[in-house]
């Protein structure tokens, strides 16, 4: 029997830090600043970053159409809140919800780094054009032209139309990113 005791093992990023960690991966020594916690283990950075790469579909083609298929339906959902009225508010997350499958239908479900964004930002550039509009009566009426009804009035589509362009917006995001809402 051999009483040899081990040889330190030192981080490959940090040559002064002692570990006994290894990237369950590559087996290189890495301390607890640069292990990273994955389902099956620590792994160091560069795996990490090497393993999400696989996922990443995306070409660039993809990022305008997400853009403008998100812009052009949630420009006409703006347009259904003239019709249904309060109860936009209500059937906002589903407008957001169709606007996510639509946007992910034109992409084919490919994924990238910042092509959910890109979604977003033309959703809400589509949905305040709808926003304009009642702005501009909201600001004819503050300016006094407009008698306190119509001024009331203008304020509160001029908030419905805002809470339709955010409930929308943040329920397509997080539709698009992945979570999963059970109806």
């Amino acid at each position: 029997m051999s009483d040899a005791v081990p040889a330190p093992l030192y981080c490959a990023n940090h040559p002064r830090t002692e570990t006994s960690l290894r990237c369950n991966r590559c087996e290189k020594p890495i301390c607890p600043q640069c292990a990273v916690l994955t389902p099956t283990g620590y792994r160091c950075r560069e795996c990490v970053r090497g393993q999400q790469k696989v996922f990443t579909t995306a070409s660039w083609v993809d990022y305008p159409l997400a853009f403008i298929s998100a812009a052009v339906i949630s420009y006409l959902g703006s347009l259904l809140v003239n019709m249904i009225g309060f109860f936009t508010l209500l059937l906002a997350p589903l407008v957001g919800i169709g606007v996510a499958e639509v946007v992910r239908w034109v992409i084919r479900r490919r994924r990238g780094p910042g092509l959910y964004t890109a979604a977003t930002v033309g959703a809400v550039l589509g949905s305040l054009v709808g926003v304009v509009g009642p702005l501009f009566l909201l600001l004819y009426s503050l300016a006094g032209q407009a008698g306190l009804a119509n001024t009331l009035q203008s304020l509160l589509w001029f908030g419905i139309r805002a809470l339709y362009t955010v409930l929308m917006t943040t329920s397509m995001y997080y539709r698009l990113t992945g979570i999963r809402l059970k109806l």
